[in-house]
């Protein structure tokens, strides 16, 4: 039910406030007015990281020396859950992979004990940056969460030059262009790719793709997207013989988003409506430490 009320809830407040919504991935909420495009880009070390891997794949060095890995926040929602089941039920099959995964979360202790349970050659590491060194070496990088709007860690393998194994999913749309993003829709598909990963070499990017996941693109998509075509001025209508006062539908639209809008704004004032929003309880004032970080008097 509170779900429910969300939903609702969320789209009526971005229909009376909003112009117009950007949605990272169709795997958030549809809404009024709404357009979805990926306006995240990554840290420019990756793209440095990837373009240093093309150089020596070019010049026919070894670009990298280990096989599949993972990272993400160590909790079971965070795809641990899809990958042990996977790496499980068919370890016959993947019994040449080497998994290592890294992460840090309240679920630590049983992702690794579950981990330990299987046969297969799966290590379980702290947390850490992605961007460290240690992950430069790895060639292929697998996620089969479904639970992300754009997964950050899949779009900075693909800049650092990795071949991806992710879930064909609305949150993974932004990546079929690469030609290292390999996406599976069942579980022998996820076998056949995994290991065609482990025995092949990464493409190449090109600069236009590698451009693609720069903050640079992201911010060119973002003006692109946002652009909000000018307010056509409403014609003037004659008075209606008919009728004792003519409405135009966009005065009407207008009035009750104005009405709706007044109406949202003296309930969010009342600490219940607030909670059947969703609002966090005890937060319709700020706090002492609020207060003292806005430069602002504690009321009494």
């Amino acid at each position: 039910i509170h779900a429910f009320l969300l939903k609702h809830i969320n789209s009526w407040v971005t229909d009376i406030y909003c112009h117009k919504v950007i949605r990272l991935s169709a795997a958030t909420q549809e809404v009024p007015r709404s357009i979805v495009c990926n306006v995240h880009g990554v840290n420019p070390k990756f793209i440095e990281i990837g373009k240093l891997k093309h150089q020596q794949i070019s010049q026919r060095e070894q670009a990298f020396f280990k096989g599949a890995y993972y990272i993400g926040k160590m909790v079971w929602s965070k795809g641990y859950t899809e990958l042990l089941q996977l790496l499980q039920k068919h370890q016959k099959e993947l019994s040449g992979l080497k998994m290592e995964l890294y992460g840090s979360g309240e679920d630590s202790d049983e992702v690794k004990a579950s981990a330990e349970k299987l046969n297969l050659d799966v290590r379980v590491y702290p947390g850490r940056d992605h961007g460290d060194s240690i992950f430069h070496d790895y060639k292929v990088f697998i996620n089969p969460s479904t639970t992300d709007v754009v997964c950050t860690t899949t779009a900075e393998a693909l800049a650092m030059g990795k071949i991806v194994i992710c879930a064909n999913h609305p949150s993974n749309e932004f990546f079929k262009r690469f030609p290292n993003c390999h996406m599976y829709n069942t579980e022998k598909e996820f076998v056949r790719l995994t290991m065609k990963a482990l025995a092949e070499e990464p493409i190449p990017l090109s600069e236009e793709l590698r451009h693609e996941l720069s903050w640079e693109a992201a911010t060119e998509r973002f003006v692109r997207v946002a652009d909000i075509a000018p307010i056509m001025s409403i014609k003037q209508h004659s008075p209606s013989p008919q009728y004792f006062m003519y409405i135009s539908p966009d005065e009407l639209k207008k009035n009750m988003e104005e009405a709706s809008a007044f109406f949202h704004n003296a309930i969010s004032g009342f600490e219940t409506a607030r909670c059947v929003f969703g609002a966090i309880p005890n937060t319709l004032q700020p706090d002492e430490q609020q207060c003292k970080e806005l430069g602002w008097r504690l009321q009494e």
